[in-house]
């Protein structure tokens, strides 16, 4: 196969579609094309579990990549501050581990009968692996003699990363073109013909990908693919970030706190910590975001802040005639989750699945860019709900979040299932949305924000065993330093 792949833009989205796709078809010539001048954003440093399987497929070691990105494990997200209702002041959004099928039953009926009114413990924490691991700073690194795997992300530097991708591509066979496009042509048939750099010169292509970031040069500017945000559903469009120095004993956790007007991301690097504030200009200016992310990190005006601007949403169609939008190119749903190199992720290996079905033709095409739209759609309802479900009443944003109602179908359906005590993963199930977010994720959230009726008939709780058996399995994974100094030996 001779395809001739031709890349725009670079950035972590960029060059993980470039690894894929040399990956996948060894004999197609990949070429990837950035603008020296135009730098990326690298809003998160954060993943999903779905990275590690990135990693894998490419035959990657973490101890080869890890140190050269500064990174270290993630277990899952520790949410503070998102709920003033008493016992419930914080949460850990856990990421599942094989233990979890002898825990995580009792959750459900736990939550399922809190729900009906009984004084039962629902709170999701002591229910989990990765919650322990998280409390006792532990790796989700199992040691040998322990057959049970738990799932975990990565923090990392997203600048790093690019740079370790572009030597990985490079070995590859991946051609790397430091130019600028001066222009995308559209053919007669609706299908990208060429691009033209500054100086003239044609390159052509039989397939394209658009990583040109929130510009989105071909997909949105020359192909005119629709953008359909997200804005009635999402109030955040800023963010400004800056770093502080690595701690000694990294968490190995991404903390999200709740702030007045939006939240707060903590990232543990093992070069420093990353900290953003994502928030809404409809509530909040630029300045006083940034004066609250001072007071919160307790830093001066001796360390720089980087404001950034956010546009929050989806193209209609992540694939057009020979063309595909990845990473901003094809749209964003803010960091809260660390969502959007899974979605690059999902896009890439997903169009690779489909265009080789179809004989490499556009055969799946409508069926793949229907299915990329049902994940993001998901994403954004998962990522709503913690807006709309939160439980602070100190400032408009919240109260505002807390009361509108452009909610999805979908979303509705699962609140009401919540708030009526009705089967939650039946109702998950019926939808067929566990692939974006599972019935464990989905429940600890409702059941982390205490979103419970009173206690109408208080019952005993008896010492179940779970406690302790989770404190004993923990016992089973090193420390998060210790295993950081292993990978970086």
């Amino acid at each position: 196969m001779s395809l001739r792949i031709i890349i725009l833009g670079g950035g972590t989205a960029g060059w993980m579609a470039a690894c894929l796709l040399a990956k996948a078809w060894p004999e197609a010539t990949v070429t990837l094309i950035e603008s020296p001048v135009i730098g990326i954003v690298g809003v998160g440093e954060g993943s999903t579990p779905q990275l590690r399987h990135f990693f894998a497929t490419l035959g990657i070691a973490e101890s080869e990549w890890m140190p050269a990105c500064d990174a270290t494990y993630k277990a899952g997200i520790v949410f503070e501050g998102w709920s003033e209702q008493p016992g419930f002041a914080g949460y850990t959004h856990p990421f599942a581990s094989d233990v979890d099928i002898h825990t995580e039953p009792a959750f459900h009926a736990a939550a399922h009968a809190r729900r009906a009114g009984h004084d039962v413990p629902a709170h999701p924490d002591r229910y989990f692996l990765a919650s322990r691991l998280i409390a006792d700073k532990r790796a989700p690194i199992a040691a040998e003699t322990f057959p049970f795997d738990a799932s975990y992300g990565y923090h990392f530097d997203a600048h790093k990363m690019g740079a370790f991708l572009r030597a990985h591509a490079a070995g590859q066979g991946v051609v790397h073109r430091e130019a600028r496009v001066r222009e995308v042509v559209v053919g007669d048939d609706g299908d990208v013909a060429y691009l033209t750099l500054d100086g003239g010169e044609r390159i052509a292509g039989d397939l394209f990908v658009d990583a040109s970031g929130f510009r989105s040069e071909i997909a949105q500017q020359a192909l005119g693919v629709p953008f359909r945000s997200f804005a009635d559903n999402l109030f955040n469009d800023a963010a400004v970030v800056m770093p502080t120095p690595a701690l000694e004993a990294p968490p190995v956790h991404t903390t999200a706190t709740a702030f007045g007007n939006g939240w707060a991301w903590r990232i543990p690097l093992t070069s420093r910590v990353g900290n953003g504030y994502v928030y809404s200009t409809r509530y909040c200016s630029p300045d006083a975001a940034e004066a609250e992310l001072r007071q919160h990190l307790g830093v001066g005006d001796n360390v720089d802040a980087r404001h950034l601007k956010m546009r929050v949403g989806r193209v209609d169609d992540s694939w057009r005639g020979n063309c595909l939008a990845v990473g901003l190119a094809q749209g964003f749903i803010e960091p809260l989750e660390a969502t959007a190199l899974h979605i690059v992720q999902a896009t890439v290996e997903g169009f690779i699945q489909a265009y080789a079905d179809g004989g490499f033709t556009p055969q799946h095409r409508v069926a793949f860019n229907t299915s990329i739209a049902r994940r993001y759609d998901g994403i954004r309802d998962y990522i709503v709900a913690h807006y709309r479900l939160n439980r602070r009443t100190d400032t408009p944003y919240w109260r505002d979040n807390a009361a509108h109602d452009c909610l999805s179908d979908s979303l509705k359906s699962l609140m009401t299932c919540w708030f009526t005590g009705g089967d939650l993963i039946a109702e998950i199930d019926r939808q067929d949305i566990a692939r974006y977010y599972a019935p464990l994720s989905w429940a600890c959230l409702f059941a982390g924000y205490g979103v419970f009726p009173g206690r109408l008939a208080p019952s005993p709780v008896h010492d179940d065993g779970i406690d302790e058996f989770l404190r004993r399995c923990a016992l089973n994974f090193p420390t998060h330093r210790d295993q950081i100094a292993r990978i970086h030996a």
